[in-house]
């Protein structure tokens, strides 16, 4: 291996740090060539997190911070901060369908009065690497094969499942990424997490190390694989569908940050490193601290013009946050402006509307391409006299960002702190803290996922590694894929973390969706009830039958249809209601009828049934059971409804009966 002007590569695997746990070092050429040539790879889309979707709103604080930051918009409780925040796929192009599996982007732009301020996370705390040096590796693999550029948006292939299996510092990772957060069910109750371990610096200069988290008030909720397999076909915009259609209604998505802080001196009391991006904060070892909610109220205007154009960087911050040695993050610092220099044509990104500050801007900065400052005078340079050395700079008192004087010491080194070295102990405290029906998902994808990979010796690496995780699921999967079963030995840890399963999520009923499967001559109190109980709470329904106009109640009461069996599907939806009816095709209107609650079974969602729907639901492979619930002598049949709709899935359905 050289570098592109043929000198020999000695280390691969760990950019250049002063010190084992030090910050990265610019005069590392290796990773500054390897990393520019990936971020020029593609053009005009970017290279990852192609496929996005954006909104406005604003950033409400709950209470003053001034104890931990100084950061201005976090001083006073009340003070509102616009924002702009763009969700993501991270390996698909930008046509590709938005429910595969998946990490998602989670990036939030704060316009504050010092400055903008870039949280730019992710939907998953972790990452597959330790070292930016990885990254164009971990992208390359995951990426279509280079011989036949497919697949599109999958990691379900021979070159993806290679590099986790000879890069295990992945195995936490891939452990959320075959759980049910790759596949959320849509922005709205999708977690958001900014990765790294960042400083918080309040006025006196004390810092703590602090991470952050968005929760959404809906809860955490997923799709399941079968699912968003359909719905990628069916909608293949579905998520910033319900994004958009959910703030056109005036069902804003709300999630409340909260923060992780550690102090300076309790950096090493952990048995994780915490600056290893592959490692959480257990929750319960750090609580989460909320301090503010995100309201997003407002849908872009122009997708190229805001969602396309707008530029995050991790290295946008304000006075009060600063960064830390994380390895990956020193990395970002340099990939993400190195990225906006190519996609956005040159350095005057930051005139783009969506980028612009909210405050004043002045510096020396001149020309370059899409320059559209007319700057006046003669001077563009400081220090100066000829206009009286402005623009001056500001002090730390005056709200001048002042780099946190941490203490850096170590030999100039291509290594890896021992501490980083533990890859199974936390992937194991993660398949601890599942509930059985989320380890049974895992080991469903990683049988499909793995499945797909021709090569049998890759294969049996990734059982082998997986071994180490848990030697009871390996084996299952080393079953699934005809391979052999491991011979490792799991990790020891026992311990869990309940705040990581979304079985101990919120759950409401509020903006869930519900079919109402209709004909001719319906019962219309069957109708009336239930839909002015799904009204008041919140709850919404889409009339579905044979086709478009009107349909009529045996006492011709009148429905208009919102969709047809032949323009929507039962995977967009969280519930059915079957009432039934007649139709002119009745034949087609049964069998359209009966696949709805057919699926909606498979996929553990509630379904309730009018005493005129029963037919239809006798008809169909659907049985009794949990989350069923039927209108017949059941005088609490609206209420029940709406508790099994909010309870979302019923998991122990027995779908194969």
């Amino acid at each position: 291996m050289t570098t592109n002007q043929g000198l020999k590569v000695s280390n691969d695997e760990e950019s250049l740090k002063a010190g084992v746990r030090g910050p990265t070092l610019m005069e590392d050429f290796h990773f500054r060539e390897k990393i520019t040539h990936f971020d020029h790879e593609r053009i005009p889309e970017r290279v990852v997190h192609a496929r996005g979707y954006a909104a406005h709103g604003e950033f409400e604080l709950y209470e003053s911070m001034t104890e931990y930051t100084r950061a201005g918009f976090l001083q006073k409780a009340g003070t509102k901060t616009p924002v702009f925040t763009r969700f993501s796929n991270v390996v698909g192009s930008s046509g590709s369908s938005d429910t595969v599996r998946d990490v998602r982007g989670f990036a939030v732009k704060f316009y504050t009065e010092e400055g903008n301020y870039d949280l730019v996370g992710n939907n998953i705390p972790v990452f597959f690497i330790q070292d930016a040096l990885k990254f164009p590796d971990l992208i390359h693999a995951v990426k279509p094969e280079p011989h036949n550029e497919m697949p599109q948006a999958a990691s379900a292939h021979d070159t993806f499942w290679d590099f986790v299996a000879n890069n295990q510092e992945s195995a936490h990772m891939i452990m959320w990424h075959m759980s049910d957060r790759t596949i959320p069910k849509n922005f709205r109750v999708m977690e958001g997490f900014g990765v790294h371990t960042f400083r918080f610096v309040n006025a006196e200069g004390v810092a703590r190390f602090v991470k952050f988290h968005w929760k959404p008030l809906l809860g955490v909720h997923s799709l399941v694989w079968d699912e968003a397999q359909k719905i990628a076909g069916k909608d293949p915009d579905f998520q910033r569908r319900d994004l958009w259609e959910s703030i056109e209604n005036g069902d804003f998505a709300e999630y409340e940050l909260g923060v992780q802080m550690i102090n300076e001196a309790d950096e090493f009391m952990f048995d994780f490193d915490i600056l290893d991006a592959t490692k959480i904060w257990p929750e319960e070892i750090v609580p989460v601290k909320i301090i503010g909610k995100l309201t997003l109220n407002r849908n872009v205007d122009n997708v190229f013009a805001e969602t396309e154009q707008v530029a995050f960087h991790p290295g946008n911050l304000v006075p009060g946050i600063d960064f830390t040695n994380d390895p990956l993050l020193q990395g970002r610092l340099f990939s993400y402006i190195d990225t906006q220099l190519l996609r956005l044509g040159g350095p005057n990104f930051t005139e783009i509307p969506i980028n612009r500050p909210i405050c004043p801007f002045h510096n020396n900065q001149r020309n370059g391409f899409s320059r559209q400052s007319i700057n006046v005078g003669q001077v563009s340079y400081h220090k100066n006299s000829l206009a009286n050395n402005t623009p001056s700079t500001s002090t730390a008192k005056e709200g001048g960002f002042v780099h946190y004087a941490q203490k850096v010491e170590g030999r100039v080194i291509q290594a890896r702190s021992e501490s980083f070295k533990d890859h199974f102990s936390q992937a194991r405290l993660f398949w601890n803290s599942m509930s059985p029906p989320e380890k049974q998902h895992i080991i469903n994808a990683f049988s499909f996922e793995v499945g797909k990979v021709n090569d049998r010796n890759v294969r049996q690496q990734v059982v082998d590694m997986f071994a180490h995780v848990d030697f009871e699921m390996a084996s299952i999967i080393a079953d699934n894929l005809g391979v052999n079963r491991p011979t490792g030995q799991q990790s020891q840890v026992t311990a869990s973390s309940p705040a990581l399963s979304q079985a101990n999520t919120r759950r409401v009923p509020q903006t869930l969706k519900v079919a109402v499967l209709i004909g001719n001559g319906f019962d219309v109190d069957e109708v009336e009830s239930v839909v002015r109980t799904l009204r008041r709470y919140g709850v919404q329904f889409t009339i579905v039958a044979e086709k478009f106009g009107i349909i009529r109640s045996k006492d011709r009461f009148k429905v208009r249809v919102n969709e047809t069996f032949l323009t929507t599907a039962p995977v967009l939806f969280d519930a059915l209601y079957v009432v039934g009816g007649t139709a002119e095709n009745q034949g087609k209107f049964n069998s359209d009828l009966i696949y709805f609650i057919d699926e909606a079974f498979k996929h553990y969602k509630p379904i309730g049934v009018a005493t005129t729907g029963v037919p239809f639901f006798d008809a169909s492979s659907a049985k009794a059971g949990p989350g069923i619930v039927f209108a017949t002598n059941n005088a609490d049949f609206s209420k029940m409804f709406v508790q099994a709709i909010t309870q979302q899935r019923f998991w122990d359905r027995d779908i194969y009966q």
